[in-house]
C-alpha cells in the first residue's frame, strides 16, 4: 500500500499488506493504534515527513517486520519497542544526539543500522555491542568526535564515519571487527593512519584528513586491501611505498608528494596524483607496474619524463599530464594508450614518430600549449582531437593535415585554422582565403607536373 502525503495514517485492517509506503507524509506523531490492523507487515517506509515522536511499542507486536525506514524526520531519539526480527532500520537524516542502549536491546537479527547525518557527538562503541549480527553501520555525517571502546561485532563488515571531527582511534577500536572489508573515515581530523586496521580490510577511505605520511608499519598487514584512497590530505611521504599485495588502485591526489611512491605492487590498475609537487617520472617509479590501466598525473610541475619510462606498462589506456611542464611528448608511450591529455604544457613542437606507435589512441588532447604547427597523425583510431589555445601558423602544410583528419571524420574542438589574415577579413573569409590559396598553389603544382609529363610524351612520340 502506497499513499504520499497523508495527514494520518490510513485506517485500513488486513492480514495480506505486507508493506506500506507513507512518504512526504505530515505525520508528527506515530501512536500504537496506527498499525495495530496490520499484522503481517514486514516492510514500512516513513521517510521524508515530519515525524517527531513515536510512542513504545508502536511496532513491537510486529514480529514479521524486517525493514523499517524513518529518514528524513525529526526524530531525537531512537525508537523504543521494536521487534526483535527487525533486520534494517534507516535512521539517517533526523536529529538524534546521542546512541541509548534500551532501544537497541533485544535487536539480535539487526543486519543493517543507518545513523547518517544526525547530531551524535560521542560513540560509546558498547551500546552497539548489543547489535551481534550487525553488518554495515553509516554514522557518517554526524559530528563525532569522540569515541570510547571497542566494538565487539563480529560480523561487521561495512563501517562508515566519514565527515565527522574525528580526530584520533584507539588502536583497540578495532580489535573485534575481524570480518571488516569497508572503512570510510573520509573528511575528519585524522593526522595518521589509524594504528591496528583489521587484516580483512578490502577498501579504505581517509581522503580530506590531515594525514602527513604512509608508514609500511601501519598498512603492512592489509594483505586484502584492493582500494585505498588518501586523497586530499597533507601527504608528504610515502615511507617505502605502498607494499600491499593486492592493492588495484591507489588515490593520492591532492596532497604535497614531491615524487611518485616507487616499489607500488605489481597489480596496481589505477594510480592518481593529481594536484601534488611532482617533478619527474622515471622507469623505476612505474616499471613494475604491468597492469597500470589508468594514470593520472595532472596538475604537477613535471618537467622530466624519462624516455620508455611506461615501457613496462603494458596495459596502459589513459594517461593524464594535463597543466604540467612538459616541453615534448614523452617518448616511448605504451601503444595501447586510448586517452592521452597533454593540455596546459609547454609543448612547442610534435614529431611524427612520438605519436605514430599510438594505433589504438581515441583522444588527443593539445589545448594550451605553444604548437604553431602539426604533422601528419596517421593514428587510425583518432576520434576526438582537442587543439585551442595554440599559436597556429596556418601554412598550407597545416590545413593539409586539418584536411586529411577531418576526412577521417576526427572531430576538432574547436575549429582551427580560421583566424583572419587580414583584419578586415572576418574568420569564415580568411578561412576560405587560406583554402583558395593553399588549392591554387596545389592546382599550379599539378599544372605543372602534368605539362612536364605532357611534354616528355610528346617528345617520345615524335621519335
Amino acid at each position: 500500500m502506497q499513499c504520499f502525503r497523508v495527514q494520518s495514517v490510513p485506517p485500513v485492517t488486513s492480514n495480506n499488506v505486507k508493506k506500506i509506503h507513507l512518504g512526504y507524509s505530515h505525520l508528527k506523531e506515530l501512536k500504537v493504534r496506527d498499525f495495530s490492523g496490520l499484522p503481517s507487515l514486514e516492510e514500512v517506509v516513513l521517510s521524508s515527513g515530519g515525524i517527531e515522536q513515536i510512542d513504545a511499542s508502536v511496532f513491537r507486536s510486529h514480529v514479521l517486520l524486517k525493514t523499517l525506514d524513518l529518514q528524513k524526520n525529526k526524530l531525537r531519539q531512537l525508537p523504543r519497542g521494536l521487534p526483535s526480527g527487525l533486520e534494517i532500520l534507516h535512521l539517517g537524516h533526523n536529529r538524534i544526539h546521542s546512541l541509548q542502549e534500551s532501544p537497541l536491546e533485544g535487536l539480535k537479527k539487526l543486519r543493517v543500522l543507518n545513523l547518517q547525518n544526525n547530531q551524535i557527538s560521542t560513540l560509546r562503541a558498547n551500546t552497539l555491542t548489543l547489535l551481534q549480527k550487525l553488518e554495515c553501520l553509516y554514522l557518517d555525517g554526524n559530528k563525532i568526535e569522540s569515541i570510547h571502546g571497542a566494538p565487539r561485532l563480529p560480523f561487521l563488515n561495512m563501517l562508515s564515519m566519514g565527515s565527522n571531527r574525528i580526530s584520533s582511534i584507539s588502536s583497540t577500536f578495532f580489535s573485534s571487527l575481524q570480518l571488516l572489508k569497508t572503512l570510510d573515515l573520509s573528511s575528519n581530523r585524522l593526522t595518521k593512519v589509524p594504528h591496528d586496521l583489521p587484516q580483512s580490510l578490502v577498501h579504505l577511505n581517509l581522503d580530506r584528513n590531515q594525514i602527513r605520511s604512509l608508514r609500511n608499519r601501519d598498512m603492512s598487514q592489509l594483505h586484502n586491501l584492493i582500494s585505498l584512497s588518501v586523497s586530499s590530505n597533507r601527504l608528504v611521504s610515502v615511507d617505502g611505498g605502498l607494499r600491499l599485495p593486492n592493492l588495484s588502485v591507489c588515490e593520492l591526489a591532492g596532497n604535497q608528494l614531491r615524487m611518485l611512491p616507487v616499489r607500488l605492487t605489481s597489480k596496481l590498475e589505477k594510480l592518481d596524483c593529481r594536484q601534488n609537487h611532482i617533478q619527474e617520472v622515471t622507469f623505476q617509479q612505474l616499471g613494475g607496474m604491468k597492469l597500470l590501466k589508468h594514470l593520472f598525473l595532472e596538475n604537477n610541475s613535471i618537467q622530466i619524463f624519462e624516455a620508455n619510462a611506461l615501457r613496462n606498462c603494458i596495459q596502459l589506456t589513459n594517461l593524464a599530464l594535463e597543466q604540467n611542464l612538459l616541453s615534448a611528448v614523452p617518448h616511448g608511450l605504451p601503444e595501447t594508450l586510448v586517452r592521452l591529455d597533454l593540455k596546459g604544457n609547454n609543448i612547442t613542437l610534435i614529431h611524427e614518430r612520438e605519436l605514430k606507435p599510438l594505433k589504438r589512441l581515441q583522444v588527443l588532447n593539445l589545448r594550451n600549449n605553444k604548437l604553431s604547427t602539426l604533422p601528419a597523425l596517421n593514428l587510425p583510431k583518432l576520434k576526438l582531437l582537442y587543439l585551442d589555445g595554440n599559436p597556429w601558423q596556418c601554412s598550407c602544410e597545416l590545413l593539409k593535415v586539418k584536411k586529411a583528419l577531418l576526412a577521417k571524420d576526427v572531430e576538432i574542438r574547436p575549429d582551427f585554422c580560421s583566424e583572419p589574415v587580414h583584419e578586415s577579413l572576418d574568420e569564415w573569409r580568411a578561412y576560405v582565403l587560406a583554402q583558395d590559396i593553399c588549392e591554387k598553389q596545389t592546382r599550379d603544382l599539378l599544372l605543372e607536373s602534368q605539362t612536364e609529363h605532357t611534354d616528355n610524351d610528346e617528345y617520345d612520340y615524335d621519335l
